[in-house]
């Protein structure tokens, strides 16, 4: 095992308390930047990225070595990383500098969301409602009364026509007794009246546009 930087011997207790605190779906690294080849000198949860004690430094670490953007920064939180196996992690790095305001080291804390994922997928797949033709087409609404029932039946058919029921001719308003029969509303005792006093009718007339609608279909 190589010799850790005195400096940061400190944080090797940390990294152990942040794994189980945090838990086994974060990792938490500490690299020494000062060997780059095997930077990693503490690990919890390293199965994360499939990581151990002696990894290289990453591309991130390297690429913030190179330009130096972030010497004038404590931290950088909640970008995205990758794992070896391909699940998206979100990570964030905490900078560790000496006396000189140097960077020398990096504490990193990478949260997998591969079971956010699975839950969102769970989810997506639990709500989604499948436009499947061979199924019931209607949208089911729980109605609590026939008068209730009856009035979104018709306001839903009378809203399609574009016409108030006071402009309505006859044939217009057979037309939406039709509709709201093939519905099954007046399978609803009371329905009749309802649909009467909705259309401005009488409830006989209702029976007499019924009765023309069953001879019309068995004709």
């Amino acid at each position: 095992m190589r010799e850790i930087n005195s400096y940061l011997k400190k944080y090797v207790s940390l990294v152990k308390f942040l794994g189980e605190v945090l838990g086994e779906d974060t990792e938490v690294v500490l690299h020494d930047i000062t060997n780059v080849d095997n930077s990693v000198v503490a690990i919890s949860n390293g199965h994360i990225s499939g990581r151990s004690i002696g990894a290289p430094a990453t591309n991130l670490v390297l690429k913030i070595l190179k330009d130096g953007k972030y010497s004038h920064k404590d931290y950088i939180t909640n970008y995205r990383g990758i794992s070896s196996q391909g699940n998206i992690l979100r990570s964030s790095t905490y900078f560790i500098k000496d006396n000189n305001k140097e960077i020398i080291g990096m504490l990193c804390i990478n949260i997998s969301l591969e079971r956010f994922r699975k839950l969102r997928d769970f989810l997506d797949e639990f709500i989604y409602i499948k436009n499947d033709s061979s199924k019931v087409e209607d949208v089911e609404k729980l109605g609590q009364s026939v008068e209730g029932i009856a009035l979104e039946s018709m306001q839903e058919i009378i809203k399609s026509t574009g016409i108030p029921p006071e402009r309505m001719c006859q044939e217009e308003k057979i037309e939406v007794v039709k509709k709201l029969n093939e519905s099954g509303v007046f399978l609803l005792k009371g329905a009749v009246s309802e649909i009467a006093g909705q259309l401005k009718s009488s409830e006989a007339t209702i029976y007499r546009y019924l009765n023309r609608i069953k001879k019309d279909v068995d004709s």
